[in-house]
Parts: structure tokens; C-alpha cells; sequence
């Protein structure tokens, strides 16, 4: 399947049949977020993976509109940072350093420019950035989803304090931004059937 075929086939998935996607086809699909374009490289987010049968149903009361927690494979929660402090700038150059076998001190230009850029910034806006990123990482997330012809919905509609509560997010320095529902659509599924709407080229591009 082409890339276009596995994103025309792609839909919000309503109900999911229980089917566990393999492990190896799952970590694919998470490498993909992992390899996620980040600005900066900071990667101010991280990503909960919801396997277990006992989890999901405790998360199922967090949500609006719980069919797809309780029939999927895997919901993946992911995680913006409202802040980004120093010592976790500090792992991340000595992370730099030690994959690329790179002294510290020649990635001090590096630092400073990020170090220059964060302290601009309010912490409403580092918290929106952050978010920006995480919603990177979702499209990646579906994309691979779809090309390993995995079904997928995004989700918004939660009691983020709640969905904190149940993963120990720490609120003061995180949030729940965005859900995934990842699993193999269910035949009683309805929404499968229906025609994909989206503007017409001339309405969505323009060409200067």
C-alpha cells in the first residue's frame, strides 16, 4: 500500500474489535514518533503507551466518548512540558555529546542560542510551543499507523485532571495534550463505509 492508498483508507476509527497489534508493528509506529521532527531538537513532550486491559479501564470514565478506549489495542497519551528548565536542558546537550561522541564545550554556541530563545519566551508561549510539537508527533504517529495498516482516532474530548490523575502526571510542570486510539477497526463499524470529505484542490491550494 502506496502512502496515499494507506491515508485515503485512514479514518477516526468509532469501535475497534480488541485485536492486539504485534509488538513489532507497534514499535515501528512509536519510532516514527520518536523520529518526529522537534524544534530545537528539544522533544518537550513525552508519550505514555496504554497497554495493559486493567489501565484502559480506568480511563475509560475520562473520557467522552469511551468506545474507543475500551475496544482498542493501545492508547498512546502524550505529554507536553509547560516548562523547560535548565537541568533539562543540561541532559539534553549531554545526551548530544554522548551520541555524537562530541565534547561539551563545542556545543556551547548550540546551548546559548537555545538557552537565548527559551528565556524570550513566557511560559504560555513555551506551553503552546510545546503543544505544537506534541501535535508533530501525533501526525507522525498516524501516518505510521497507517502505512503498517493500523487503525487509529485522535481524541481531545477528556477530563485532562482526571486522565492526570490515573498516569501521576505532574500538572504543575506537564499536560495531557492529545490522545490515540491505536487497533483494528471493528465491522460494526459504520463510519468505515463513508465516503472521505475534504475541500476540493482549488478551495485548499494556492499557487503564487
Amino acid at each position: 500500500m502506496n502512502y496515499l492508498e494507506a491515508l485515503s483508507r485512514r479514518y477516526s476509527v468509532k469501535k475497534f474489535n480488541n485485536q492486539i497489534i504485534p509488538q513489532e508493528t507497534l514499535h515501528n509506529i512509536l519510532e516514527s514518533g520518536k523520529l518526529s521532527a522537534s524544534s530545537l531538537g528539544l522533544q518537550p513532550y513525552k508519550i505514555i503507551v496504554v497497554e495493559s486491559e486493567e489501565m484502559k479501564q480506568k480511563l475509560i470514565p475520562a473520557f467522552y466518548n469511551p468506545s474507543q478506549i475500551s475496544t482498542c489495542s493501545h492508547l498512546v497519551v502524550i505529554i507536553s512540558k509547560k516548562t523547560i528548565e535548565d537541568n533539562y536542558i543540561h541532559g539534553y546537550f549531554n545526551h548530544i555529546s554522548e551520541v555524537r561522541e562530541t565534547p561539551l564545550e563545542n556545543l556551547d554556541p548550540f546551548r546559548n542560542s537555545i538557552n537565548q530563545h527559551i528565556n524570550q519566551k513566557t511560559q504560555d508561549e513555551i506551553f503552546n510551543w510545546a503543544e505544537k510539537q506534541s501535535y508533530i508527533v501525533l501526525a507522525n504517529l498516524m501516518y505510521a499507523a497507517a502505512i503498517e495498516n493500523i487503525d487509529s482516532c485522535p481524541m481531545e474530548g477528556f477530563r485532562q485532571d482526571l486522565i492526570e490523575e490515573i498516569l501521576n502526571v505532574n500538572s504543575e510542570t506537564e499536560k495531557v495534550t492529545v490522545t490515540l486510539a491505536l487497533g483494528y477497526r471493528s465491522e460494526e463499524d459504520h463510519f468505515q463505509h463513508m465516503k472521505k470529505v475534504r475541500k476540493p484542490n482549488e478551495k485548499l491550494f494556492k499557487f503564487i
